[in-house]
């Protein structure tokens, strides 16, 4: 365990929404382009079992990203090939953020990323060495937030219990398993905001 100013000595973030900017925004971006409505794919996942199943066989590297876009895009009515770039293509990287994760790592801090993958190769990889002493991609390992799993092995890939662990997800429910397993716990909605919570949380400076 460690206190609330500081002494955590590893930090574990997600990827997408977290170390780039919102992917909700880019969802509504794409469905703005494709003539839906802004929250279509959103309300899809939610709403609809099959496509929540869909999801979540990409998100653990059972469906290729051509299988998924195939099968996905006749519940949104838009063509299959390049779906997922048309997603994703208003999402950028947070300059902020990574910093803040290179800083840390130079500080001494233990850092890796868990993230669930919308397909393994879009990953940056020569950031990912930069940033990263230990990296869980879902459609690697075959197992998905909020699978409890997911979060002791990305503790296990930096060398700590989860204990000694901060996570930094956009998405609440990721964050609970996360904390039963004794991690503390970031909601990130702002790189300001975030940042200053980690800088309290392990100590170091990150900006």
């Amino acid at each position: 365990m460690a206190s609330e100013n500081g002494g955590y000595r590893g930090l574990l973030v997600d990827w997408g929404g977290v170390l780039t900017g919102d992917v909700f925004v880019s969802f509504q971006a794409f469905c703005e382009l494709e003539g839906l409505e802004p929250d279509a794919v959103g309300r899809i996942f939610r709403e609809d079992a099959a496509c929540r199943d869909l999801l979540i066989a990409f998100e653990t590297g059972v469906l290729t990203e051509e299988d998924f876009e195939v099968q996905f895009a006749p519940h949104l009515g838009v063509q299959a090939p390049g779906l997922v770039d048309r997603l994703f293509a208003g999402s950028a990287p947070d300059d902020r953020m990574l910093e803040a994760v290179r800083r840390a790592r130079a500080a001494g801090v233990r850092t890796g990323l868990v993230s669930n993958s919308w397909g393994t190769g879009r990953y940056p990889r020569e950031v990912l060495a930069e940033l990263f002493d230990g990296v869980v991609i879902s459609g690697e390992v075959g197992i998905r937030k909020p699978a409890p799993e997911i979060y002791r092995l990305g503790a296990k890939r930096i060398g700590l219990e989860p204990e000694a662990c901060v996570f930094v997800d956009d998405l609440p429910f990721n964050l609970s398993p996360a904390a039963e397993l004794g991690m503390a716990t970031v909601h990130h909605r702002a790189a300001d905001e975030t940042i200053r919570a980690l800088e309290r949380l392990l100590g170091v400076p990150l900006r």
